[in-house]
């Protein structure tokens, strides 16, 4: 079984937004933190000889670690031999991102053996963000006055005031930050520099090229659509490289 759980109520970023409108955290949160339960009861029910889950970084510190520990203790109780590691993607895409992966054997299988997070990432396809870059882009994409003003505005309102707000102007030669859901909206945490101008958001194709898909992907929904949809994606050619390592070990029972 292959997927993940909401993870809203244990992100960094959830978790400010709903502390701020004063709405539950974690399993507190009964519309999606509970998602987790449903994937006991599709194990319980299906068991499948291994699992692979993902999540924020953030998971594993949740309410001082005790999120995280009932979501192992559920998961052994289930019958299954549990591992788990925080990677960054940035290994294989330009892009820095931190994610639990959790990755589990039924008991009756792995018996004592351990599994191994021997990664081994492919030479990136893109190295840097300049290289992922479409030679030509729309003006739309460009940051209006109003807005890039605004942005700016912003975040120095909020860096005297403590908070995290910020924007990110990608140097061409680096790496981004986190690609998220909210991107549609102004694009702020990965902005690109132009010379003579506003800077811009990435265009749908880049996010996804940022997020390790093929070109051959095709997108079809709206950029808002777009733009949602690639900032909850996992890097996939981390989460391939992972499903090679569970095929291995699964082979060896």
């Amino acid at each position: 079984m292959v997927g993940g759980f909401p993870c809203q109520p244990f992100s960094l970023a959830g978790i400010g937004t709903k502390k701020f409108l004063d709405r539950p955290t974690g399993f507190e949160d009964k519309t999606s933190g509970t998602l987790f339960f449903d994937i006991c009861r599709i194990l319980q029910a299906k068991q499948p000889k291994a699992f692979l889950l993902e999540n924020v970084k953030n998971l594993a510190s949740h309410d001082k670690g005790n999120t995280f520990k009932v979501i192992l203790e559920s998961l052994s109780e289930l019958g299954y031999k549990v591992f788990y590691k925080v990677i960054d993607g940035q290994l294989y895409v330009p892009q820095h991102r931190e994610r639990m992966v959790i990755v589990g054997f039924r008991k009756d299988l792995i018996g004592d053996e351990l599994f191994d997070f021997a990664l081994n990432p492919p030479e990136r396809r893109f190295l840097n963000i300049g290289e992922l870059l479409e030679p030509t882009v729309d003006a739309k994409y460009t940051l209006s006055d109003k807005m890039w003003n605004w942005i700016q505005s912003h975040t120095a309102k909020h860096q005297a005031l403590g908070h995290g707000f910020s924007f990110g102007l990608v140097p061409l030669n680096g790496v981004t930050n986190t690609l998220t859901a909210r991107y549609y909206k102004d694009g702020k945490e990965i902005l690109i520099p132009q010379a003579g101008s506003n800077p811009r958001r990435l265009t749908p194709r880049e996010c996804a090229r940022l997020q390790g898909f093929p070109d051959s992907f095709k997108i079809v929904v709206s950029n808002t659509q777009a733009y949602k949809q690639f900032g909850n994606s996992v890097v996939v050619p981390l989460m391939t490289d992972i499903a090679r390592l569970i095929v291995a070990k699964l082979n060896e029972f």
